[in-house]
């Protein structure tokens, strides 16, 4: 009897569980903070593994923004390497180049960057990038944050370096296809 009367209080009324837009906003940083150059918010420096071994430090995280946002800091060590063409379905990206020279591809357009530009990379559109020169340094800007933050997590934590099959599986895990090969590079 209690089940019935259940299933037909949840037919009938408003859902079992609501998200109060006033306390979605309470759970964002409430003050401004400073990460200092050189390191990262949380999970100190990132060092991946796989796709390449670039670090990556965490300057905003989506805990800190309720997922809307999260910035990321790269510093490149794995020249002529970068990612395999993949997809992020509802993530934004934008990169902006501090030092060294990048490869992106965005769809079917190929555009060389260096210390000073951006791009921007729409969600659902296929995109890779390749580190060109021996060092370099990015920000990365993702809009939501999705689950990139732990993807990076993830990558570093891995025993040892993953086949491209697990490449794959770790993408898919975070919310991202892979869809082709990286970008190659003279």
């Amino acid at each position: 009897m209690k089940r019935r009367k259940f299933i037909q209080a949840t037919l009938a009324g408003p859902p079992l569980i609501t998200i109060d837009p006033a306390q979605a906003l309470a759970e964002r940083a409430s003050k401004g903070f400073k990460i200092q150059k050189g390191e990262g918010r949380y999970h100190g420096h990132i060092q991946l593994k796989g796709v390449n071994v670039n670090i990556l430090d965490v300057k905003v995280s989506g805990k800190d923004t309720n997922g809307d946002l999260a910035v990321f800091e790269q510093t490149s060590l794995s020249p002529k390497r970068g990612t395999p063409l993949h997809i992020h379905p509802n993530q934004d990206e934008i990169f902006h180049v501090q030092e060294g020279q990048y490869a992106f591809l965005v769809g079917k357009d190929r555009f060389d960057l260096q210390a000073g530009d951006s791009i921007f990379l729409p969600r659902k559109v296929p995109h890779a990038w390749t580190q060109v020169s021996e060092k370099g340094r990015m920000t990365v800007i993702l809009q939501p944050a999705g689950k990139l933050e732990e993807f990076f997590v993830t990558m570093s934590s891995l025993p040892k370096e993953p086949t491209q099959e697990e490449i794959a599986k770790i993408f898919a895990d975070h919310d991202m296809q892979v869809v082709g090969p990286g970008l190659k590079v003279d």
